[in-house]
């Protein structure tokens, strides 16, 4: 049997809601002895999967398990932006064809989440304002260039702002200049996770707080051992499964040493009072991803409140210690006072840790992993789009429900490439992280 090592950390959560908040969600009570559909994992891909699955296979109950409760993990602790362009690392390679694949998949996750929170009614902040694309100084500006570049190729709309023009929206002269693009949303993300799990179909049976100990190969499916949270363990069998784990994977067995597990870090500051939001310059509601990869990203959300992230750093166990998140407090104070100096007496109310899946040759992964098992990862920090499109296409490649969007995903995804065992990883990651922040020292 093949031991999952490492279950989700009960570390420090994000500081969208508070800990008391994010408790579990679905019931304690022990599954059936065998089961057609077991989905892994209930963050944005897990979530979409399971409920694909069981739009697909109405009378079929399908399984939806998670080690902690519903928002807990990265669905949870990301900065709440819903991308539609390439972003990041998809910029590398920028074949126009590629690019409209990417943004087609984006954009018909945006459209599913939009449809889903209308319908159900679901309280998240979710905004349709677009982002900013920020830089500060001349390593920002030639990346934000390359960004336009890419944009042009494929006739996205986009408008340029100037130093005055990050000023009135986002309060800070910081900036140097930006782009904004209007199709990517902005959301609490942990609201918008824990309002999906709550308005799953009826034959979705969740189990959130219920851990996997271990998966093994048997004659009709695979054999799942469980842990509920007062350490009662049994098992089950499910024909098929969906891994919806992104750094997690190899745990299971599967793509091992191929997913680079980061940490990447945030803090939010308490609510502007109305004195404070009177002093500010700028306007509520946006966010700014950074031009360098290595920078910051800030965002004001509807209630006022103020969120930096930045900094990175190796993830063997998946967790920040105290003393890690001390020390990451300390620099993104720094950089928020350089921004708000007016707003520095203003308090970051949570610093937080959040683990997300990388690829060494930026790649994400999606496909069958083994018979009758479906994963995909490596989001490379974007995983609210790519993971619901990719929570939605597993179920219906499991289901052989072929559609064009399917085939689309294949063609941009691909196997990530391999990367060191520890404890050489952690000295090769810890030495290139060190070296990326001196490079984006001045985007920090």
């Amino acid at each position: 049997m093949k031991k999952t090592i490492i279950t989700p950390p009960l570390d420090t959560p994000s500081g969208w809601t508070s800990v008391s908040k994010i408790t579990p969600m679905g019931t304690s009570e022990p599954l059936e002895k065998s089961l057609p559909w077991v989905v892994i994992g209930a963050g944005f891909t897990g979530l979409t999967a399971a409920r694909r699955l069981a739009e697909l296979n109405p009378d079929q109950p399908v399984a939806l398990l998670d080690a902690r409760p519903v928002g807990w993990g990265a669905s949870g602790r990301n900065s709440g932006f819903v991308i539609d362009l390439p972003h990041k690392f998809d910029l590398d390679t920028p074949e126009p064809d590629r690019l409209r694949k990417i943004i087609h998949l984006n954009r018909t996750a945006i459209h599913d989440l939009e449809n889903l929170i209308t319908d159900h009614k679901i309280d998240c902040e979710w905004s349709r304002v677009g982002k900013l694309q920020g830089a500060v100084k001349e390593r920002g500006t030639g990346l934000m260039r390359k960004f336009a570049h890419a944009l042009e190729l494929v006739d996205e709309p986009h408008q340029m702002l100037d130093q005055q023009g990050c000023l009135d929206i986002t309060g800070t002269n910081y900036y140097s200049g930006a782009i904004f693009t209007p199709g990517s949303a902005l959301v609490n993300p942990l609201s918008l996770a824990r309002g999906l799990a709550a308005n799953l179909p009826t034959n979705v049976l969740l189990r959130d707080d219920t851990a996997v100990l271990g998966m093994t190969s048997v004659d009709k499916g695979y054999e799942l051992t469980l842990e509920t949270t007062d350490k009662q363990t049994y098992s089950t069998t499910a024909s098929k499964v969906i891994l919806a784990v992104d750094p997690f994977t190899p745990e299971f067995g599967y793509l091992k040493n191929r997913i680079l597990p980061l940490l990447t870090f945030a803090s939010i500051t308490r609510p502007l009072t109305d004195s404070e939001k009177a002093r500010f310059k700028g306007t509520l509601d946006w966010g700014l991803t950074p031009a360098d990869a290595g920078g910051t990203t800030l965002r004001m959300t509807q209630d006022g409140r103020i969120l930096l992230r930045n900094q990175y750093a190796n993830a063997p166990k998946y967790r920040a210690d105290k003393h890690m998140l001390a020390d990451v407090e300390e620099k993104q104070r720094e950089g928020f006072e350089k921004r708000y100096p007016d707003l520095s007496h203003v308090p970051f109310e949570t610093t937080w840790g959040g683990v997300c899946g990388l690829s060494a040759n930026h790649v994400s992964h999606f496909g069958e992993v083994a018979k009758g098992v479906y994963s995909a990862s490596c989001y490379n920090g974007v995983g609210v789009a790519k993971g619901t499109i990719s929570g939605k296409l597993l179920a219906e490649m499991a289901c052989d429900h072929a559609t064009s969007e399917l085939e689309d995903i294949q063609t941009i995804s691909g196997l990530p490439s391999l990367i060191p065992p520890e404890p050489i990883r952690g000295i090769g990651v810890t030495t290139r992280l060190k070296f990326a922040e001196w490079q984006s020292k001045d985007e920090i």
